[in-house]
């Protein structure tokens, strides 16, 4: 049983070190960092890929009355 706790107490570290690291913006300066020495040496290739479908939103999702008439609003 004390390696199990022994295990928990390592995942738990690990948690705690990664959660720290996320907050102060470390994983992030890795990714940039990895990201920038790739780029450099051509490793990425950027696409872009832009979607420009359209689709009509039904009647109720574009604002439409729920029951009665329409009503003009005072000027």
């Amino acid at each position: 049983m004390a390696g199990h706790a022994r295990r928990v107490r390592a995942v738990g570290r690990a948690y705690d070190l990664f959660r720290r690291w996320q907050r102060n913006g470390t994983w992030q300066r890795i990714f940039t960092e990895l990201q920038t020495w790739a780029d450099a040496k051509d490793l990425i290739t950027w696409d872009l890929n832009v979607d420009s479908t359209v689709r009509p939103a039904h009647q109720h999702a574009a604002g439409a009355r729920k029951r009665g008439t329409c009503r003009r609003s005072p000027l």
